[in-house]
């Protein structure tokens, strides 16, 4: 491992991009090679982002690249598991986008791979990593906004793609829940721990015969507490939504703001003990982030893996493979509930 963390970009499309260009900001990061199947677009993203790194025309001579450490694989979610074998396979370590892969059972398979090959594996939950949730979730496990009773996080936006998109093809990994569900799921974990009872519904996409993939979930979850903790958790690829989430304690409710999986802020709004049981809030507290937020957070997540491999350490303590693998977990229960899960009918 060489002082500057050396990075090489599998798949250069737009989530790529965000990352690349917040990768930029932070100190001792920096891309050194680029592959794409068509070495023009390796080129022009290399060109864009990094002058100067190498652009490959297939991912193989990426993963040999003797003078790239960690590998970001950017590709669609249904390749995760065969592009992230190639690179751990190769002796990189890999932070892969999520869903890691399509369920638990590959997940679990490819982390068997990273530590056969000895290599660090993450999955590029960014949201885990950003200054503001993690502020929160220490905050609210040290009882500094009372006793949480009730969460609630949604996450939506309008999908307007034809039906060979892979947000819309069940064997693209499509659906809502595996593309932008894990984002509440994630939250509630982070901030409650791992849930009691997660039920679903939804609506399908119901343009073929044969029942498609999920286009917006509603999700009721039970979670562990002193007393236990109730979630309402919803996810759309039909819909325009607030894009928050909410924390309701027993001494006030904590607001997360709009795009609340990569928030500016969060707000404490606590109960005015002098307007009685019924009564309404004080005055309002905000807590920024304690530490700089690198670019929109990508680049928290960069500094992380860098940080980790610096340490010698092959899992994140902020995204450890236990929790990648429960809330993939939770998402092969959820689909099957829905009747959506690949080789599985509903429960």
């Amino acid at each position: 491992m060489t002082d500057t963390v050396r990075w090489g970009i599998l798949a250069p499309g737009a989530i790529a991009g965000l990352l690349a260009r917040d990768l930029a900001l932070v100190p001792d990061a920096a891309i050194t090679a680029v592959a794409s199947r068509d070495r023009t677009r390796a080129e022009a993203f290399a060109a864009a982002h990094a002058p100067g790194a190498r652009a490959y025309g297939d991912y193989a001579a990426l993963v040999a690249d003797p003078e790239v450490d960690v590998v970001y694989v950017a590709s669609p979610h249904a390749l995760h598991l065969e592009q992230a074998t190639l690179a751990l396979a190769g002796g990189k370590h890999v932070l892969c986008e999520k869903p890691l892969t399509l369920d638990r059972g590959t997940a679990e398979a490819l982390v068997a791979v990273a530590r056969a090959h000895d290599r660090f594996l993450m999955e590029a939950m960014w949201s885990a990593c950003h200054p503001v949730w993690r502020d929160l979730a220490r905050r609210l496990r040290a009882g500094d906004f009372g006793t949480p009773r009730q969460l609630a996080a949604d996450l939506s936006f309008v999908a307007d793609v034809g039906p060979d998109h892979r947000l819309r093809n069940p064997a693209l990994g499509g659906g809502a829940l595996l593309d932008i569900g894990v984002y509440p799921l994630t939250f509630a974990h982070v901030l409650l721990g791992e849930a009691l009872e997660l039920r679903a519904t939804g609506v399908l996409d119901t343009r073929d015969a044969a029942p498609g993939v999920d286009l917006d979930v509603a999700i009721a979850g039970r979670y562990p507490g002193e007393p236990e903790v109730v979630a309402a958790l919803r996810t759309s690829l039909t819909s325009h939504s607030p894009c928050t989430a909410t924390i309701a304690t027993d001494e006030g409710w904590v607001e997360v703001p709009t795009e609340f999986h990569f928030p500016s802020h969060f707000t404490f709004h606590p109960r005015d003990p002098r307007r009685g049981a019924d009564g309404g809030t004080a005055e309002p507290v905000r807590f920024d982030p304690p530490e700089p937020v690198v670019g929109t957070g990508y680049g928290n997540e960069v500094a992380h893996v860098g940080d980790c491999l610096r340490r010698g350490l092959r899992e994140s303590p902020l995204v450890p493979h236990a929790q990648t693998l429960t809330v993939l977990g939770q998402i092969d229960d959820l689909r099957r509930q829905l009747g959506t899960h690949p080789g599985l009918t509903a429960g």
